[in-house]
């Protein structure tokens, strides 16, 4: 596909304008209107270098430029507009699509690099709630993103296994606890045994004491602590592999806080010999006041080490097990400055790699009339959101009278796919409410109405007996709505890559929601088996087109496609 923003800026570098290559191309933009072209070039920084009005310069350079590639440039104001001829943007970007098919848009700008994702990173004995929705379809969707782009991607879930939580359910193990109960209802009944000594030891201080003993009985390796500490982990994983089933993610690693613990001695001896742990208040502290940020506690006043020493640890850890070009931590916004304050402790001990360690922070979900506490036992678990959703979206078929073979799959794929795309579509840094009208409205821009529109794709194709050939030549469409469809298409490559660089999933949920809205347009505009043969060829491989477009997108996603709905 021939670059179009890279031939006006080679055309307007040579115009001699006083603007390198590289500044042109920056400046180019896609117009909020057709009717103003598909390429936009303001004039207006040309003024200095010109020293000419940028409305007359303008003016000029769409009297003096000749792009065969576009049908016509003009000027408005002081912008040069550009429209592209299509019947040759047509067959380049669907020409380009027929032949990569679900390797449209891939890239190989990854060639070589390895990433780490870090993301879900669940906590061992306590829910797995809808307020871990995020971090885990985010990290998922970049590490398929990364992937579609050839990076090699390490998903690693850092567990929460480890810390004083452990000495709290160990304590209330001892008071209360029963394995057979537990057994049956591992999450729930662990639950109930946290809340329960939580509530009790706000007023109590023996108790609070009690649980952190617990853990240093952890950390010093007792034998029925680390037996509990082991079984609590075992049948934590085994209901969290249930959600992770159902989202249809798997991680290479589940090395979380306990397996890096190991490497904690040599970073703490590594901060001692250079001089940046300092002693304050029983504590030991890197002091980062100089830096504007707060002191960072590594060894706690009662001997026990702290979440950012582990944190230290697993850093160094993976730079020397994977050589990571990036190491990207999808965690909460709320811990920005426990990024900052990793980031500056890796850079005062002199690892160049501390600029590779990148926070992917995101916004908090909440649900209408409900807060989330887990310590409280407020908490929304994600497998009854999921089940919720299946559920709900079973019913919504029925009632539209669907006539669909396997029903119960079908809403499984489609239900699941909603909280995704939901979780997608949002920008991650802004909070947002769960809502479940907006998550299942089929006429939205959401994921059933993504889905609805390929499966319509699907349908037509299908009714068609449609089989691909050879040596199309696209010459018939032309129609606004049809040229508005391609040039969505085309804008998907794009999306991909800028998902990439700005971490943000919901570029794509956009570029692929922005498709199913002009295909809908055209769809309901263009008849498509009409009398005229190559019309119709035309419009079926344009349909086709966009069927692969949109199932790629939503793959990205982490969001499987149904044939039909």
């Amino acid at each position: 596909m021939i670059d179009l923003k890279e031939l006006i800026s080679k055309k307007l570098e040579s115009q001699d304008i006083g603007l390198s290559y590289e500044e042109i191309y920056n400046l180019i933009e896609i117009p909020p209107q057709d009717d103003m072209g598909d390429y936009s070039f303001p004039c207006f920084t040309l003024a200095k270098t010109m020293r000419k009005n940028p409305a007359m310069i303008a003016e000029d350079l769409a009297k003096s430029i000749d792009l065969d590639e576009f049908e016509r440039i003009e000027n408005v104001n002081a912008y040069l507009n550009f429209f592209v001829d299509r019947t040759f943007f047509e067959n380049e970007v669907l020409g380009e699509i027929l032949e990569k098919k679900h390797d449209y848009g891939r890239r190989d700008i990854g060639k070589c690099k390895t990433i780490v994702i870090d993301f879900s990173s669940v906590n061992i004995a306590k829910p797995f709630h809808i307020g871990h929705i995020r971090s885990t379809v985010i990290g998922d969707a970049l590490r398929n993103i990364h992937k579609f782009l050839g990076y090699d991607v390490v998903a690693t879930n850092y567990i929460g296994d480890y810390g004083t939580q452990f000495g709290t359910m160990i304590a209330a193990y001892r008071l209360w606890g029963d394995r057979d109960t537990i057994n049956s209802d591992p999450i729930n009944e662990l639950l109930k045994l946290y809340v329960r000594y939580n509530t009790e030891a706000e007023d109590n201080e023996a108790m609070k004491d009690d649980a952190r003993a617990a853990f240093r009985d952890l950390e010093n390796g007792d034998e029925e602590a680390v037996s509990l500490w082991k079984w609590f982990k075992e049948i934590s994983l085994q209901e969290f592999e249930k959600v992770y089933g159902m989202l249809d993610i798997k991680f290479d690693n589940y090395n979380g806080e306990s397996f890096h613990s190991q490497f904690m001695p040599p970073v703490l001896e590594e901060l001692k010999e250079k001089n940046l742990l300092e002693e304050s208040e029983g504590s030991l502290i890197v002091n980062l006041r100089d830096y504007d940020l707060t002191p960072a506690i590594i060894v706690k006043s009662n001997g026990s080490s702290a979440y950012i020493t582990r944190d230290i640890a697993t850093a160094i850890y993976r730079k020397n097990t994977y050589d990571f070009d990036e190491n990207l931590y999808v965690v909460a916004s709320q811990q920005n400055l426990h990024f900052k304050q990793l980031r500056k402790i890796l850079e005062l001990m002199g690892y160049d790699f501390y600029k590779d360690c990148i926070h992917i922070p995101f916004g908090m979900v909440s649900l209408k009339d409900a807060t989330m506490s887990t310590r409280k036992g407020q908490v929304v678990f994600l497998e009854d959101v999921l089940n919720k959703a299946i559920d709900k979206t079973k019913a919504i078929m029925e009632d539209r009278n669907s006539d669909i073979e396997n029903i119960d799959e079908t809403s499984r794929i489609v239900g699941i796919g909603a909280v995704k795309f939901n979780e997608l579509y949002n920008s991650r840094i802004k909070d947002y409410v769960f809502d479940w009208d907006e998550l299942l409205n089929f006429d939205g821009e959401t994921g059933p109405y993504v889905q609805y529109t390929y499966a319509r794709a699907k349908s037509v194709l299908r009714k068609a007996d449609f089989k691909e050939g050879e040596g199309l030549n696209f010459a018939r469409i032309s129609s606004d709505e049809e040229f508005s469809l391609v040039k969505s298409l085309d804008s998907f490559t794009d999306a991909v890559v800028r998902a990439k660089e700005k971490y943000e999933p919901s570029i794509i949920a956009r570029s692929i929601c922005d498709i199913a809205q002009n295909f809908n347009r055209f769809y309901n505009t263009s008849q498509i088996m009409v009398d005229d043969e190559e019309l119709k060829t035309e419009r079926l491989y344009l349909t086709y087109a966009t069927s692969l477009v949109i199932k790629e997108g939503l793959a990205l996603l982490g969001i499987k496609t149904v044939e039909k709905m």
